[in-house]
């Protein structure tokens, strides 16, 4: 697996083998970012269930203000790590300001589950551009939990995005809350939903 574009283009990154953990492809990364643009520059990225972490490393190469990295899963927690790590990647502190320019770039993992990292944020007053989750494919409820929160919670800026990647055989809502599915991409087996604030969209 590789960085698709911009300051980290074609650096390598480390994932595991077998199921516990499914990257998204680089075709559908690719295909993610392509979508975003330069949206991606200078904004706040949440990487839920974010496995080996590619897709909020890709929010950095190609601009991000700061990821943040949502993960329960030991291994993948150590993946995270050791790939900011190989990539020079500075971790920040909870407590520095999103908004500070020196702080640019900077990564932050939380070791939780989505639903409490979400409440978390909350809290904190994070307002995230864009909200990343790929929930394990088998895991039902994760889908409706992060909608249910995301719908009703102050997370997101007010153009903010969250983008759901899930199985093509996958429903989901059109509304949750005061997020509307605005677009839908679908690539092989897998779906990009894109969700807007109601009032945004």
């Amino acid at each position: 697996m590789r960085v698709i574009s911009g300051i980290y283009r074609s650096r390598k990154l480390r994932t595991l083998r077998g199921l516990a953990l499914r990257p998204s492809s680089d075709r559908l990364r690719e295909t993610l970012f392509n979508i975003l643009g330069p949206a991606v520059e200078d904004a706040m990225f949440v990487d839920l269930f974010a496995g080996s972490g590619a897709v909020g490393i890709e929010a950095l190469s190609r601009g991000a203000r700061r990821a943040i990295f949502v993960e329960n899963h030991p291994a993948g927690i150590a993946l995270i790590r050791g790939n900011l790590a190989s990539l020079g990647i500075a971790l920040a502190g909870a407590n520095d300001s999103p908004r500070n320019k020196a702080f640019a770039g900077t990564a932050e993992i939380l070791s939780q589950d989505a639903s409490a990292a979400l409440e978390r944020l909350s809290t904190r007053r994070i307002k995230a551009d864009f909200v990343f989750a790929d929930p394990p494919y088998a895991n039902s409820d994760a889908y409706g939990e992060v909608l249910d929160l995301l719908g009703e919670s102050e997370l997101l800026a007010a153009d903010g995005r969250l983008i759901l990647e899930h199985d093509h055989r996958r429903i989901l809502p059109a509304i949750a809350g005061q997020l509307e599915r605005t677009r839908v991409v679908e690539q092989g087996d897998s779906v990009l939903s894109f969700y807007h604030l109601a009032l945004a969209a």
